[in-house]
């Protein structure tokens, strides 16, 4: 019998033919024919062009409104003058370069560039690596990182309270004056001075008040003084006579509020001076030094017997310690750079220790098996494998830095603004702080975009090539 393998029989089938060999008959299909396919019509995954052109024309419109527009606006301004009138050329542009205020203001700008972005990827690169050895490194960076949240604006305030002369209100000066008092002693007079006539038994030499007669031993030494305000020692003690013995006396405010008393003598409503320096002069030479007490007296102990001159040191009568003049024209741009630093310090240890995670525990472990101290490990290890985050940081804070603004603006009183200017404070200055020179401003603009452009074209470049 024979077996067709596929299709229906039909009539006939199993007859061979003439002259065809007998037996079964093995048949097979021809395979279907294949799918034609349109090459003409194109396939493609995702939303159509026209879908994709619509979501993105607003943002292609926003950034051609707020950035392409105002960059081509801004650079034909700076071809203008003042006015806007009266075309100038490059002239703004070779202002820049002539002008003693932008020369400073470029010189400020070169200050910052060179300490700011290597203080802070530097405090960053420590506090990232020092917190992988704390137990609280969750709380320590929390700390480090709340600046950040801050606006800029408010640290300006914050530091300028922080900077403040008066040790009373600026912490900065508190804390110097404090550590300054522990070693040395800042009790001072300033414009105490003995009365200028014949009947005074002292006199000014030199800066020193010194008496206008020998005293020796049990022969009270009376130094009164004039020229403070009684509210000065109002809570001091009452003046009072030295006790006999020795050489000895009293130093006090010869001033009775109200009027009255008696000139050159202690009357109970006068103040004694304390914490005064006294000195016994016997030939030019110092032979004994003794303090005032809270009502003014002082004793010289083991004093050798003989005739001295009883001075009071230039150095009670001048201005007592208060700090450090922070917001004056020397240091006002280091200080401004502190306060960036206490902001951005916290950010730059966030990226560092994100890159410090990813560094192989492996290498680490290896090199510390293989003798190597941690400090070795640090330099040798760690930091070459942290370089493309330590660069990123570094190049972000140029960036930072060059359009600083608000610190300056704030820290910086009106009277040493001057010298602690860059140029995003001096073109926001010279275009509508006062100047009405948009013409100028729109080149320092210009200036400005290209000092960013290549910072920001290298960072691009890299996080391109770290993608790939």
């Amino acid at each position: 019998m024979t077996e067709r393998l596929d299709g229906p029989q039909a009539p006939g089938d199993d007859i061979p033919a003439a002259g065809a060999p007998s037996g079964p008959i093995e048949t097979r299909s021809a395979p279907a024919p294949a799918a034609r396919v349109d090459s003409s019509t194109p396939h493609r995954l995702g939303p159509s062009p026209r879908m994709a052109v619509f979501f993105l024309l607003p943002a292609v419109l926003l950034l051609g409104a707020w950035v392409v527009y105002p960059i081509i606006y801004s650079i034909f301004r700076s071809l203008f003058d003042s006015t806007g009138d009266r075309f100038v050329g490059l002239g703004n542009y070779g202002s820049i370069f002539t002008d003693s205020a932008t020369l400073t203001t470029i010189r400020n700008n070169v200050i910052w560039v060179v300490v700011a972005p290597l203080i802070v990827t530097v405090l960053g690169l420590i506090f990232a690596v020092l917190t992988e050895r704390i137990r609280w490194a969750t709380a320590f960076k929390l700390i480090l990182f709340m600046p950040m949240a801050v606006s800029l604006l408010a640290a300006g305030v914050i530091f300028r309270l922080v900077y403040e002369q008066d040790p009373d209100k600026g912490v900065a000066n508190a804390v110097i004056t404090a550590v300054h008092d522990t070693f040395s002693s800042s009790a001072g007079y300033p414009g105490a001075r003995p009365r200028e006539n014949d009947q005074a038994p002292a006199a000014v030499q030199s800066g020193a008040v010194v008496t206008k007669q020998q005293v020796q031993a049990g022969q009270p030494v009376l130094i009164p003084l004039v020229g403070l305000s009684p509210d000065v020692v109002k809570d001091a003690a009452p003046a009072k006579a030295a006790p006999a013995g020795g050489v000895s006396g009293t130093v006090w405010l010869d001033v009775v509020r109200g009027g009255g008393g008696t000139l050159n003598q202690i009357d109970p409503q006068e103040k004694g001076l304390a914490g005064i320096t006294v000195e016994a002069v016997s030939g030019g030479a110092v032979k004994g030094t003794a303090e005032t007490a809270a009502d003014g007296s002082f004793h010289f102990a083991g004093l050798p017997a003989g005739s001295y001159v009883v001075r009071l040191p230039q150095s009670n009568f001048q201005a007592p310690f208060n700090g450090i003049t922070w917001l004056g024209p020397g240091l006002i741009t280091p200080a401004i750079i502190g306060a960036y630093i206490w902001v951005w310090a916290g950010f730059a240890m966030v990226l560092i220790a994100a890159g410090l995670s990813a560094i192989p525990r492996d290498a680490l472990e290896a090199a510390r098996i293989d003798g190597a101290t941690e400090w070795q490990v640090f330099r040798r290890i760690t930091v070459p494998l942290l370089t493309p985050v330590l660069l990123v940081v570094f190049v972000t804070m140029i960036i930072n830095v060059l359009k600083v603004f608000d610190l300056v603006f704030i820290i910086a009183p009106g009277s040493v603004q001057p010298q602690a200017n860059v140029i995003a404070l001096e073109m926001w200055r010279v275009s509508f702080g006062g100047g009405g020179n948009q013409g100028m401003g729109s080149a320092l603009a210009i200036f400005l975009l290209v000092l960013v452009l290549p910072f920001m074209i290298f960072n691009i470049r890299r996080f391109r090539r770290d993608e790939r």
